[in-house]
């Protein structure tokens, strides 16, 4: 004996009714049967939905439907002949709000350069949508959209290893150190304030690395399969197990100063001078935030960083040729 179906509640019926017709506007014509399996229901039921619709709208003035367009309609002759369902009016569902030509140049110019990152548009869905978007703005976009530079032969290399499944092989050169051949298992790629960082399992260090594309040379797709591809990527400038603890003395007033750099870090004030601990990925970097602050900020450890300081001190002095 076949089952009874359980009459449908009220809000589960308004919600298939939210959604009935978004799908019919899309379809354009659709039987009843195909309808009724998408929805779940029997093709009885999509029927009664199909005709209660013409009794549905947008309200006049007064609170009720006064016209004819108000109200959604079908082709009841398709319906009642071929038992095929067709939306002839879709009230409001058309009159989407337009972009200006502002909004429609800010979304352009993000989508342009999300088309950049590698693997993105491959099936041109983003091409497609600019397209989109371009013909539904008020007016001509504004001439501020600036489309993102092509992808160079790096972050191509980048994009076929992804789509392949495979490491990615390419020569780095990380600041003041001997470029080095690396071989990574791409993760993510990032652009960030104009630069671009790839995050993968490197092969060399055994562990998740961030890498400056910029740094990168010579890329092409290793023959090795990636392992590591769907492992988490940390944050992209988040702390590590690799970080390195490095030791910076300033006047306590330049604290606001410093406070990106600060952050997490363990700051002891004596008097008028801060030290503040604080981990770092590459403690040769903090040689720019003493040049930036020249004489204010002193680098104590470790030594390495502080022989980059004076390095970077020296050269810059040379370029002066005292």
């Amino acid at each position: 004996m076949t089952a009874r179906r359980r009459s449908m509640l009220a809000p589960d019926r308004a919600k298939l009714y939210l959604t009935l017709v978004p799908y019919l506007a899309e379809r354009g014509e659709v039987t009843v049967a195909e309808a009724a399996a998408d929805f779940g229901v029997t093709p009885v039921e999509m029927r009664r939905m199909v005709e209660k619709l013409t009794v549905m709208g947008l309200p006049g003035e007064s609170g009720f439907w006064q016209l004819d367009q108000d109200l959604f309609d079908i082709n009841w002759d398709l319906l009642d002949t071929e038992d095929i369902i067709e939306l002839t009016n879709t009230v409001a569902l058309r009159r989407a709000p337009r972009l200006t030509a502002r909004e429609a140049a800010a979304l352009l110019s993000g989508l342009r350069l999300a088309r950049a990152v590698p693997g993105v548009d491959d099936e041109g869905a983003v091409s497609a949508l600019i397209a989109k978007l371009t013909r539904g703005v008020s007016a001509p976009p504004a001439d501020v959209v600036v489309a993102a530079d092509a992808p160079d032969d790096v972050r191509t290399a980048i994009a076929q290893a992804v789509r392949t499944g495979h490491a990615v092989e390419f020569t780095y050169r990380a600041p003041d150190a001997d470029a080095m051949r690396r071989t990574v298992d791409p993760v993510t790629v990032h652009l960030t304030s104009g630069e671009w960082y790839l995050q993968g399992w490197c092969h060399l260090r055994r562990a998740m690395r961030t890498f400056h594309v910029a740094r990168m040379s010579d890329a092409v797709v290793s023959g090795l399969e990636s392992t590591h591809g769907h492992d988490a990527a940390p944050d992209l400038f988040g702390p590590s197990s690799a970080d390195a603890t490095a030791t910076v003395q300033f006047a306590a007033d330049l604290a606001p100063l410093l406070r990106d750099f600060l952050r997490g870090a363990d700051a002891d004030t004596v008097g008028a001078v801060t030290t503040a601990h604080l981990r770092v990925g590459d403690p040769r970097s903090l040689k720019r935030l003493a040049a930036r602050l020249a004489g204010a900020v002193e680098v104590t450890a470790p030594t390495a960083a502080r022989d980059a300081v004076v390095h970077w001190a020296r050269a810059g002095l040379a370029q002066y040729d005292l």
